[in-house]
């Protein structure tokens, strides 16, 4: 145990939960000036968990490789606390402490101490009590743990530091409605220009040094404007007028945007200067019909890539229905529901030609299109593909760094998904693998985010969203 008083009063003594280092298994690291306590139960957990192939085992191994480092980098013993400023290369000042000694603390009568989480929270009451003037908190993902914790009294908080946003509101939704006194502000010493059937304009301003590269802008009223920033120098910034995909002569596959925001989205999903694109909005808001129309327009009429490869999260909102039989393909199909949904409506807008010729058409577009399961990604590498990550916010930040990474030369990624409907256990909004990249790239010249607002799906659906 802790066998000095610490060095110095305000630094809090954070007792980690075993959920906490499956979450990240680099969280010891993350607590800066303060202490860090592991008590033996979360030990006999992680060695619980470490067996199997899923995240969730993965991710126990490497905490508990972490955790073998910090203890084989110290050389005094470790009663005394392990200093985490060298293994953590300075991202952590404080000290790491394990159990050492058995605690005999009487847990209330209605708490069996048989089990796990219980032991961890008579380890946090014996901290409290050795140590009166210092803040001892509990970290933990399980809100249930929590709440017992603040029931006996003791301080209990979430894992915080995975958080991209404390509120989803003020994600980067990737477009700005300009002030209707926006040219009469920003208008001095502009420069316009025409190329290529677009309009360009150089201007300065307030508003210019917020903007990001990629976003989009638009001002409606007598002389409306669509357009994205292009290149941006301090204070001034580019804008280039966008394709209008709302017209006939401009259809995707037959498709064609029904408002604004499908309107900006075709024309990051159509620009092959942008490799990296993620959408984000309800149910029937057209992300997959969209991102798919761009897909088969790009692969099987431009050939600016070879196929399309779509993949999602398996993760079921019922109960699961056991093995499913057959190839990855076959058994990935069930879950690709949406991507049938869609190729039926794709086909039915390639135009005539009748039965045999939508048959044929269907067939020859279900052989560019790859249906992966997300377990065989790691190591793969996708050269001139287009992947689409479907359900992207089931996927934890880490997981998102896997699937992205394989993505080699000529390869375009596109990640859909809606922040609303996460299923997987211990991701919120805020620390969904989606909400993280659309903040990570939302400057890079090379990526582009739209939140699609209105949903197109029908009238029953979009007052379902509303209403439910």
């Amino acid at each position: 145990m802790i066998k000095r008083a610490p060095r110095n009063r305000k630094t809090k003594l954070f007792v980690l939960d075993t959920n906490v280092l499956m979450h990240d298994p680099t969280s010891l690291f993350r607590f800066e000036e303060h202490d860090v306590f592991v008590p033996i139960m979360t030990l006999e957990e992680l060695d619980n968990n470490k067996k199997g192939m899923s995240e969730v085992a993965r991710n126990a191994r490497q905490a508990s490789r972490t955790m073998d480092e910090v203890v084989t980098s110290c050389l005094d013993g470790i009663d005394a606390g392990i200093d985490l400023k060298g293994p953590s290369h300075d991202l952590a000042t404080g000290k790491l402490f394990l159990q050492t000694e058995a605690i005999n603390v009487v847990l209330p009568a209605a708490l069996p101490t048989a089990k796990g989480d219980n032991q961890i929270l008579a380890v946090v009451m014996h901290l409290v009590e050795r140590f009166p003037k210092r803040p001892v908190i509990l970290v933990s993902k399980d809100i249930n743990m929590r709440i017992k914790a603040r029931a006996l009294g003791l301080a209990a908080q979430d894992y915080f530091n995975d958080k991209v946003l404390e509120d989803t509101d003020l994600l980067y939704t990737g477009w700005l409605e300009l002030p209707a006194d926006f040219w009469d502000t920003h208008g001095k010493g502009m420069e316009s220009w025409k190329e290529d059937g677009r309009t360009y304009y150089r201007i300065k301003g307030p508003l210019a040094a917020g903007m990001l590269i990629n976003e989009f802008l638009f001002q409606d009223g007598g002389t409306p404007l669509q357009a994205w920033v292009k290149e941006k120098n301090g204070r001034s910034v580019l804008i280039e007028t966008l394709t209008d995909y709302a017209h006939t002569k401009n259809n995707v596959w037959g498709i064609t945007a029904r408002n604004r925001e499908q309107n900006f989205a075709l024309n990051l999903l159509m620009n092959p200067e942008i490799d990296f694109v993620t959408l984000l909005g309800q149910a029937g808001t057209g992300k997959t019909l969209l991102t798919l129309a761009a897909a088969l327009t790009q692969v099987l009429e431009a050939k600016r890539y070879s196929e399309i490869i779509m993949t999602r999260v398996t993760v079921p909102v019922g109960e699961d229905i056991g093995f499913l039989p057959g190839t990855e393909e076959e058994k990935m199909a069930p879950w690709m529901g949406a991507l049938e949904d869609n190729l039926d409506v794709l086909n039915g807008t390639t135009g005539e030609g009748g039965d045999w010729g939508r048959a044929a058409t269907r067939d020859l577009i279900r052989s560019r299109i790859k249906i992966k399961s997300l377990n065989f990604m790691r190591g793969r590498t996708f050269i001139n593909k287009f992947l689409i990550i479907d359900e992207a916010q089931n996927l934890t930040p880490k997981q998102m760094k896997t699937l992205i990474t394989r993505a080699g030369p000529g390869t375009k990624v596109v990640c859909l998904g809606n922040i609303a409907q996460i299923d997987t256990p211990y991701l919120t909004e805020g620390s969904s693998g989606l909400t993280f990249v659309v903040d990570r790239f939302k400057d890079w010249p090379h990526s582009g985010h739209i939140t699609l607002q209105r949903g197109e799906r029908s009238r029953l659906a979009d007052h379902a969203a509303e209403v439910l």
